[in-house]
């Protein structure tokens, strides 16, 4: 499997739009870049057997809320419980303003579902239910907001909630567990076909030490939302919990650096060799690359002047060093990306809410950051000839 961070990439960039605003547009039709630079036009066909369990311990099946949401052909689109799609529609707004797109659980056991064609988000939601909401786009369609966790205002933030990503089409299954935008629920995938593979799987206690991990660090603490979910720093610094500037002397210790020095970047469109000049970092190589110093804001979100377009060059060096910001490795291997995973997060200016889920995984795979896939350290599988997934949630 080749890493995500040296395919086409657009996925993170259109999920950060979301925010938390009235979102028209899902950011979910780019879960998996790969999957969709070979997607072909696809109707709801391709069924693959989908198996929920809930190994939870906290909740009955009653109390688990499932939905299956995201994009087909452009189109925005839900699973329904009997395996088929019906598209948003406002009229699914119920007296209270919003939707109720919940898939049940079955009474008892496992719960099987079959997914056909689409790229979106599995939600699993403990106790009250989502409030998603059909709203209309700015063409005119109807499309579905989203909620998003991190924003106090949102009517889902009391809710217990959080999710899985995937693309399946003719290609295969491309599917992750994310943490980039919060942590909350425990929970892992298993993907069967011509291997079979699971990943996110968290260590006993893992959620309650990557929560006691996160509350430990002064400048982290005001991400952790009591015992619901921890709040990626990213969003913590839109929310006024995380400081702006916390990444500051790390990026201007890496400007100087590189001033005197070179640092190599290799990607699959080959070597870069960078260097500081005039205040932009320079890369030569395939291409020629530059990018203005970032703020703490670009290195959370990998964005801004680390944002990673879709060009096969650009793209895969910021990909390359937004990792090595947020892995805090930019300083002490002049040879990126590190693959060194003991070699992380060291010292005390790191991106300390990824190395609190990574910490907690039994696979030590988490998606913690934008460009975590970069040297494959994402909770991220794929399969071009799947014939099963299951998605658990595990023990709090």
């Amino acid at each position: 499997m080749s890493p995500r961070h040296q395919r086409d990439l657009t996925r993170r960039k259109m999920l950060f739009a979301l925010g938390g605003a009235a979102v028209a547009v899902p950011a979910i039709a780019a879960v998996a870049p790969y999957a969709l630079a070979d997607q072909e036009s696809a109707s709801a066909s391709g069924s693959l057997p989908v198996t929920v369990v809930n190994n939870s311990g906290s909740f009955d099946n009653a109390s688990v809320h499932l939905y299956v949401v995201g994009n087909l052909d452009g189109n925005q689109v839900r699973l329904t419980a009997d395996g088929g799609l019906a598209p948003i529609s406002l009229a699914d707004n119920g007296a209270d303003g919003f939707t109720d797109y919940a898939i049940p659980l079955a009474s008892s056991g496992a719960t099987t579902l079959s997914l056909p064609y689409m790229s979106g988000r599995i939600y699993v939601s403990l106790g009250d239910k989502l409030k998603f909401k059909a709203v209309t786009d700015g063409n005119g369609n109807a499309a579905l907001q989203y909620p998003a966790g991190w924003v106090t205002s949102d009517p889902s933030y009391g809710v217990l909630h959080d999710c899985a990503e995937f693309t399946h089409n003719a290609a295969g299954m491309f599917c992750n567990t994310t943490m980039v935008d919060m942590f909350s629920v425990p929970m892992n995938i298993r993907l069967t076909g011509g291997q079979d593979q699971t990943t996110g799987t968290l260590l006993d206690g893992g959620r309650a030490a990557a929560f006691a991990a996160v509350k430990a660090v002064e400048e982290f603490a005001p991400l952790v939302v009591d015992d619901t979910r921890i709040i990626a720093p990213g969003h913590g610094l839109d929310a006024g919990l995380f400081a702006a500037d916390y990444f500051a002397p790390y990026i201007d210790e890496v400007w100087s650096t590189y001033t005197g020095k070179d640092l190599t970047v290799t990607t699959n469109a080959g070597t870069f060799t960078g260097r500081v000049r005039a205040d932009q970092f320079v890369f030569d190589g395939p291409a020629s690359v530059s990018f203005a110093k970032p703020s703490t804001r670009d290195v959370l979100f990998c964005d801004g002047n680390l944002a990673a377009p879709n060009d096969g060059t650009t793209g895969p060096v910021a990909a390359v060093l937004g990792a090595g910001f947020n892995r805090s490795t930019l300083l002490t291997d002049t040879t990126q990306p590190a693959t060194d995973a003991a070699a992380f997060y060291q010292g005390d200016l790191t991106n300390h809410y990824a190395k609190a889920i990574h910490a907690a995984t039994k696979d030590g795979r988490a998606y913690g950051f934008a460009f975590d896939d970069v040297a494959d350290f994402a909770s991220y599988i794929q399969d071009t000839q799947p014939t099963g997934f299951t998605l658990t949630l595990s023990p709090f």
